[in-house]
């Protein structure tokens, strides 16, 4: 049971049940020295009295006890629920909040939309100095004034913007502010401007960052990916010799390492300019990082490909010495495999040539120590199928797991798997495919192995969206309650659906008695929820967070009325307007008259409607999409998952550049709305986003019963 499910079970805020829990839990003085939210909080923790308070201090307990014990129990707040925090009066509420900051808890996208309400309610969004950063980023940016607006935005900027996935419109409104202090959008971006845009330049367009002051080095060494117009604006950037490294001619080793995850995106043009002896200590670098766990494979393998690619250039502008297949370095051995440049003396086709059998079955981890690029995983590959023509051992197994991806599901059926760590080492990481999934846990099935709440927590929330039915049907009631939370926002509907109905039977005797309690439960599994169940939840006053409204079924959203949506919501309903544009939220938005929108407060401006509107065809209710501007193949529909034998595609990190320039962005965002003949168009204020309404919205009473066209 979690701390935060702990605390609403048992609520009850009195003063006096407050100081008898400081009392017998904390020892008699805690509550007079440590600050009251953390002492509520501790006390909760304490009550909670399962595995993870085993270290709980006894006694007496000073507030640099209570902070210490904090500090080293962060995982605790991490389980952080709106439902009781609720309940806190404002001076306990404003320091939890900043327990939260100065511990620098992470909290989900759930969590901090509901918990940003809260604050806001009770006043405390002026402290947002001592306020979460990715707190920031859920607030009412209304409250944002001329006086705070570059210390919020400042702060708020280096957040983790990608919580905002399901909030387009508070993205958007994000930037809007940050360019409104600036005073609009500036053709060249100085050092002082990217201080203040921060992670916000992740989602500005490759025109800007060329010709940004070469600062925007920093704000990029933040963004979770590039876009491939990105990547080449960086390398135009770092072409010119305009940033701290001069030409590539001159680049040393310090300076790359200091372009971290940037260096990976270098084009193989420029490597080629870097002096021969820097770019190899360089290489030898990134090798001892991969070895290490510090570089992604997805990371490590574009920068491995880059950099051969310079090399192969290198070598084929001169003169061959000999051609075919032969071995030209000599045969690789196991004081061979030690060396970081092993790749660089060895390319894929001399790594097939020179390569036996018998050195890479004794050498097989050193081996996978290297950043294979593709076609040489394909070699070893076809080496290991002639070494183990009847299947891997499962020893071997774990040794392999970047190699995943290009083995058939017949292949995979011949694997000998028996552990649940074996399981967990080839699903847990980003490399096996999607419809991998059943085929691993199915030989894992078919020699004993049980499905888990531990095991799904292990392997990852979205593995479950490619279990088999039959798989799913076998998992035991009592495994989803030990299952944490598991993020199946990227499952086909069907798979939804199917996950949705087996946590209901394993959570419904809370159902009724204790409706917050169920919500808690089942909250993750909502996605699949039934219309009967939504309409139940309205009734039970669970103030949805918006996260969780955002993944709900766009075709049974449709069918709640307004009333229903803004009890589901309760005091969250403010929300829809940071929603308003998420391809989920919109066919239900389109179902709605003026008046509705009105009563929500709701952009109703009929002259641009929204894009979905427009469209005839019904909505896709397959998946969510990480950003409405974007246009992606997410894994999560019901086709067919990638054949094995081609390297994982990740999911990149798109920005509302690739729709918008922030310059067109900040004239949208300024256009005021069409008004009645004769109206002038006024823009809103530069300080404050103004969401603006026709005049017979704002009239008192009046009701318009004209219906979008949907």
């Amino acid at each position: 049971m979690t701390y935060g499910l702990c605390a609403f079970l048992s609520w009850d805020t009195s003063p006096r049940v407050i100081r008898a829990r400081q009392h017998s839990a904390m020892g008699p003085r805690v509550g007079a020295l440590a600050s009251p939210g953390l002492t509520l909080l501790l006390s909760f923790t304490a009550h909670c009295s399962g595995p993870q308070t085993e270290g709980f201090p006894k006694g007496e307990l000073n507030a640099n006890g209570a902070y210490s014990w904090v500090r080293d129990n962060t995982s605790l707040l991490e389980d952080f629920w709106c439902q009781p925090a609720s309940q806190l009066p404002r001076e306990q509420l404003s320091a939890l909040i900043k327990s939260l900051a100065s511990q620098r808890v992470s909290l989900k996208a759930w969590q901090l939309s509901c918990l940003a309400n809260l604050a806001t309610r009770l006043g405390l969004q002026d402290d947002f100095k001592l306020h979460p950063p990715n707190l920031l980023l859920f607030y009412n940016l209304n409250h944002v004034t001329e006086a705070n607006c570059w210390e919020f935005t400042h702060r708020a900027a280096w957040g983790n913007i990608e919580l905002l996935a399901n909030l387009p419109n508070q993205r958007v409104a994000l930037q809007h502010t940050a360019l409104s202090c600036l005073g609009g959008p500036h053709l060249q971006l100085s050092a002082s401007d990217l201080g203040l845009l921060g992670v916000l330049i992740c989602d500005m367009d490759a025109s800007q960052i060329v010709t940004a002051d070469p600062h925007v080095l920093k704000n990029l060494l933040h963004c979770p990916q590039l876009t491939n117009t990105q990547r080449a604006a960086l390398n135009t950037l770092l072409a010119s010799g305009r940033t701290q490294f001069g030409p590539p001619g001159s680049w040393n080793l310090e300076g790359l390492k200091s372009l971290g995850p940037l260096a990976t995106y270098i084009y193989p043009h420029l490597w080629e300019k870097v002096e021969e002896a820097v770019g190899l200590d360089f290489f030898r670098s990134m090798v001892v990082a991969y070895r290490a766990g510090r570089l992604s494979q997805r990371d490590a393998r574009r920068f491995i490909t880059s950099f051969l690619e310079s090399k192969a250039n290198s070598v084929s502008s001169r003169p061959k010495r000999r051609t075919g297949r032969s071995c030209i370095h000599g045969n690789i051995t196991a004081a061979t495999l030690q060396d970081d440049l092993f790749l660089v003396h060895y390319d894929c086709t001399q790594l097939e040539s020179c390569l036996g059998t018998h050195v890479l079955r004794a050498n097989l981890d050193p081996l996978m120590q290297h950043p294979l690029p593709a076609e040489c995983q394909r070699v070893v590959k076809a080496k290991l199928s002639q070494i183990y023509p009847h299947g891997i051992p499962e020893d071997q197994l774990h040794l392999i797991t970047s190699l995943v991806y290009l083995y058939s599901l017949t292949e995979i059926g011949q694997w000998n798997i028996t552990s649940r760590d074996t399981v967990v080492a080839l699903l847990a990481s980003d490399v096996a495919l999607e419809n991998q999934t059943e085929a691993v846990l199915q030989t894992f099935l078919d020699h004993n192995g049980k499905v888990t709440g531990t095991l799904l927590v292990a392997i990852g929330g979205s593995r479950l969206c490619w279990m088999s039915l039959q798989q799913i049907q076998i998992i035991r009631p009592s495994e989803f309650r030990l299952a944490g939370a598991p993020d199946i926002s990227s499952c086909p509907q069907s798979r939804k659906n199917v996950l949705y109905i087996k946590a209901r039977e394993a959570f419904r005797n809370n159902s009724t008695t204790e409706p917050n309690k169920y919500y808690y439960y089942i909250r993750p599994y909502l996605g699949g929820a039934s219309l009967e169940e939504l309409q139940y939840l309205a009734q039970a006053n669970i103030s949805m967070d918006i996260d969780t409204f955002t993944n709900l079924n766009p075709l049974v959203l449709k069918n709640l009325s307004v009333d229903e949506v803004k009890a589901l919501l309760g005091q969250n309903v403010g929300d829809l307007q940071k929603a308003r544009s998420n391809p989920n939220v919109i066919p239900w938005l389109c179902t709605l008259d003026r008046s509705d929108l009105c009563e929500l407060g709701l952009d109703t401006n009929l002259s641009s409607p929204t894009p979905a509107c427009v469209t005839r065809g019904p909505p896709n209710t397959t998946h969510p999409l990480s950003h409405p501007l974007h246009n992606l193949d997410l894994p999560g529909n019901d086709a067919a998952a990638p054949a094995s034998g081609s390297p994982p595609v990740h999911l990149g990190y798109l920005p509302l550049a690739v729709a918008l320039p922030s310059s067109l962005l900040w004239l949208l965002l300024h256009q005021a709305p069409s008004g009645s003949t004769g109206t002038t168009p006024r823009a809103p204020g530069p300080w404050l986003l103004q969401m603006a309404l026709p005049q017979s919205c704002q009239a008192h009473g009046h009701q318009i019963q004209e219906r979008r066209t949907c």
